[in-house]
């Protein structure tokens, strides 16, 4: 059995199998091994990059432009999903990228460094104000279930990997939870869709 990752595939059943089943072509949330090939490898003319770090990339280029030369970049979280492909892309715009995770030492002053932040660990507020460079732009990919007592009755709100709050007193741009990271990812996901339909039907990338 492979590794877990964050899809929706119940449990007993494995990821890879289903998502190496279906045709590349198709694979418009960019997890087939030939997709993720031609990512790494740059060759992403005709490949399906996953949605959630193509929406991030969007975001910190309308911040900080399509090259990033010179900038430093850590990216929180090392998934097939979101941190890997995220790293892929970022190098690929000539940032200087470290991936980091839970258990990366020193973890604050690794993330103090950076121009870009990258939050994907799933642990909510995890990310605090003073790990912020000062004028870094922060994207949280995090989406935490924290359960809350409002009154007599507990409830559920979302929060991210970042503490928001914090994080706006320092970063020129950071992402809220929700209503950042995910509306992208769905646009990604339609834009993603469209460009299979275009290259099926013989009329290329859009």
């Amino acid at each position: 059995m492979s590794a877990r990752t964050e899809t929706p595939v119940p449990a007993h059943l494995d990821e890879q199998i289903v998502t190496q089943a279906i045709s590349p072509s198709k694979d418009v949330d960019g997890f087939h091994f030939v997709n993720i090939g031609k990512l790494t490898s740059g060759n992403t003319d005709d490949a399906f990059v996953p949605c959630t770090p193509a929406g991030c990339m969007l975001m910190i280029e309308k911040h900080l432009g399509k090259d990033l030369s010179g900038k430093s970049a850590v990216v929180i979280g090392r998934s097939n999903i979101v941190g890997k492909p995220m790293a892929s892309l970022l190098l690929q715009q000539n940032a200087t990228v470290t991936v980091s995770h839970s258990r990366t030492s020193d973890l604050p002053q690794v993330v103090r460094q950076a121009d870009i932040v990258v939050a994907a660990v799933g642990r909510p507020n995890m990310v605090r104000g003073d790990w912020i460079k000062p004028g870094a732009v922060v994207i949280d990919v995090g989406i935490n279930p924290l359960e809350v007592t409002e009154g007599s009755e507990k409830k559920y709100k979302l929060t991210g990997d970042v503490a928001y709050d914090e994080v706006c007193d320092v970063a020129a741009a950071a992402t809220p939870v929700p209503g950042g990271v995910g509306p992208m990812t769905i646009v990604m996901l339609m834009a993603n869709t469209l460009r299979a339909a275009r290259l099926s039907a013989g009329l290329g990338p859009a």
